[in-house]
């Protein structure tokens, strides 16, 4: 076995190598860039090398600079993570030159499979189903106008080497291709260090199913299971479950034993993913496609661990040093049910635009160790237990920064629970308890989904977002009942920090009693609220609920007809209550106060219309227009690069550009003018 193994990545995925490999007695390195000199991952390790600044290209993608701290350390493998490295065949073959192990498939394997145009020809020779479109090389915007309507629309333009959501663009019109290819050959550059783009038919109504394999040096290459990955955002996957809500065992068996005969055909071993794409509306299960093979660990790896009791990154390991696996195909698992639900540093209430800053507050709910549910024999180790449980993988600590320069994703959330509506109870629950403060995050958006009946009823697409909500993300709605309780809470703290107020020392006079009679408004209605000894009346009915709550509390817990865990923060004249994937700024005054409110005066916000502003910190890659330009409303002016993705700034309403406030390469932050209108 292995003595010392260095992670070539970041973040969350080289904590999780790490606590596998300190749990197999294997010593760690990791690797940094200035940016993350203080991450958790560098923390963790025995041993930690500087690879150089802050952007990946000069520091992570630097395959030299991974195998020199290798060397130095006297490292004899690497683990590459989700990927940085992990698709370059070179890389791999520098490794076995350089006589330390790659902890992956072979080169040859990932030569085949990395690339998604020759991977395409592959699949098909081998006679597995794929997306009709066109596999050969694109000259130019005009030549991909040709081709897309030659396929017909809509279809998808992809970066051959891409991934994770990026170089990706879905077009329904010749306008779609013409504004779209150049974008995605730039974002296939600078994220993957190729520009060539391949253009396929979009399946409408697409579900997405990938099927994780592992396999050994010995032959001996096994499925484990699906996971549907059909919730989508931008073609990069926010939620994650397993098995699939829509996949029969027919189709499961269809499925995993094309995947197996077509890692078979290269020579694979370690874990890797094949990705397919699910006609919804075939019920019959055939109607399924070859999309791309993931030569690597997925993100969403952990719901396929819950789910079979399995470590995957153990199993990536022992293979790497020539184990054989140690089970076969009728030895796998599919015990109860997965969810994972990304946690990424964006704002939903403004469009998902990207985040970045300090995490001022970061205290995820309480996690499940991996060690206690977990193994490489499939043994049940606590897996089979019907108590539900929750599991956090992160790679970030209150304090730290979320940058500009990585993936916008902060933690990884894991549900486990023997049926389906176990596992999206206990997310819906975990999420009211994850804090995060600092950067825009999606926790409330997150709760929004696993709540919303098409979801909780399994009739997911890869358009499941924009379809449910095409006018953005403005909160989960809340019934009358949370609503109430609500309310309820906001008097309760209200009365709390009233009676706090009155027992300070030195006052004049006696002290007044905390007011018993609240007003509180929230949701645009008001509420007559009452606490006293007896309990909390709310528009004169009695509520049979139990919290407590001491001025500062963070949390409030309450139980009732449901347990409730509300994140509480004051606000003005009032509190910000966040639970079930919403905020509710309540205000609360005293029953004899509130009747003033009315002739309060509302400030009314600008008009800032005539701005161009960028919504996001980045690099303004280019700027269409110039000072004098006559443009039309919804006319593309200015790209902004932000989580190595491009967003195309349009015009809100038609005008002349009267000023240029910047210009192609500056860096810009939130809400900086770029050009304003008359």
């Amino acid at each position: 076995m292995f003595k010392k193994i260095l992670v070539a990545n970041r973040g969350e995925i080289a904590c999780r190598v790490m606590r596998t490999a300190k749990a197999m007695g294997i010593k760690t390195v990791a690797v940094y860039s200035d940016a993350d000199v203080r991450s958790p991952h560098v923390l963790m390790a025995d041993e930690s090398v500087r690879l150089g600044p802050a952007p990946a290209a000069e520091s992570y993608l630097k395959a030299e600079l991974i195998l020199l701290a290798a060397k130095e350390t006297g490292a004899d493998c690497i683990h590459p993570g989700y990927g940085f490295l992990s698709e370059r065949e070179s890389f791999a073959r520098a490794c076995a030159e350089a006589g330390i192990a790659f902890i992956g498939p072979p080169p040859a394997a990932i030569a085949a499979m990395g690339d998604k145009i020759e991977s395409k020809k592959l699949a098909k020779a081998a006679g597995v189903n794929v997306v009709p479109g066109y596999l050969g090389e694109i000259d130019s915007t005009d030549h991909a106008v040709e081709i897309a309507g030659g396929i017909g629309y809509p279809v998808m333009m992809k970066a051959s080497a891409g991934g994770g959501g990026k170089g990706m663009r879905l077009a329904y019109s010749e306008q779609d291709v013409r504004e779209g290819f150049e974008a995605t050959k730039r974002e296939g550059l600078a994220s993957f260090g190729d520009d060539r783009v391949f253009i396929e038919k979009f399946i409408e109504s697409p579900r997405h199913i990938e099927i994780q394999l592992i396999g050994d040096q010995h032959g001996n290459i096994v499925y484990l299971n699906e996971r549907e990955c059909s919730i989508q955002r931008r073609h990069q996957k926010v939620v994650e479950e397993a098995p699939s809500p829509f996949v029969t065992p027919k189709m499961r068996k269809a499925m995993g034993e094309q995947a197996v005969a077509l890692a078979r055909a290269v020579g694979y071993y370690s874990a890797g993913t094949v990705e397919l794409i699910v006609s919804g509306a075939d019920t019959s299960g055939e109607g399924f496609y070859f999309l791309e093979m993931n030569t690597r660990l997925q993100v969403e790896h952990p719901v396929t661990e819950e789910i079979t009791g399995l470590d995957l990154v153990e199993l990536m390991i022992r293979v790497a040093a020539g184990e054989p696996l140690g089970f076969a195909q009728d030895d796998v698992k599919l015990n109860g049910w997965s969810i994972e639900n990304r946690v990424y540093a964006e704002d939903p209430y403004r469009g998902f635009l990207p985040s970045i800053g300090r995490l001022v507050r970061y205290n995820p709910p309480l996690p499940f160790a991996l060690s206690e549910g977990a193994s490489t024999s499939l043994s049940t180790n606590g897996v089979d237990s019907a108590e539900p449980r929750v599991r956090v993988d992160d790679g970030v600590r209150e304090g730290g920064e979320v940058s500009m320069f990585y993936d916008p994703m902060i933690a990884k959330l894991i549900t486990w629970a023997p049926t389906r509506e176990g596992a999206v109870a206990a997310q819906i629950a975990a999420l009211d308890a994850f804090e995060l403060e600092g950067p825009g995050n999606n926790i409330d958006f997150l709760s929004a989904v696993m709540q919303h009946p098409r979801f909780q009823s399994g009739a997911l697409t890869t358009g499941f977002i924009a379809e449910e909500y095409p006018d953005g993300f403005h909160g989960a709605p809340a019934d009358a009942v949370l609503l109430t309780t609500l309310a309820a809470v906001a008097a309760f703290a209200a009365t709390a920090e009233a009676d706090r107020a009155r027992r300070v020392d030195g006052q004049l006079g006696r002290r007044l009693r905390p007011p018993a009679d609240w007003v509180v408004t929230i949701g645009g209605t008001d509420h007559d609220v009452r606490v006293s000894t007896d309990g909390i009346s709310v528009d004169g009915e009695e509520l049979d609920l139990s919290l407590e709550y001491t001025p500062g509390d963070r949390m409030v817990m309450v139980e009732g007809d449901e347990h409730l865990t509300i994140r509480i923060a004051r606000a003005r004249a009032g509190f910000r209550l966040t639970t079930r994937g919403a905020s509710h700024v309540a205000r609360v005054l005293p029953a004899r106060v509130a009747p003033y409110a009315a002739h309060l005066i509302e400030k009314v916000a600008p008009d800032l219309s005539k701005f161009l502003l960028c919504p996001m910190p980045g690099l303004l890659v280019r700027l269409d227009v110039a000072a004098g330009d006559r443009v039309e409303a919804g006319q593309a002016l200015a790209v902004v690069e932000a989580m190595k993705m491009e967003n195309i700034l349009r015009a809100e309403k038609t005008g002349v550009v009267k000023s240029v406030s910047a210009a192609a390469g500056d860096s810009l932050a939130v809400d900086q003018v770029i050009l304003e209108l008359e």
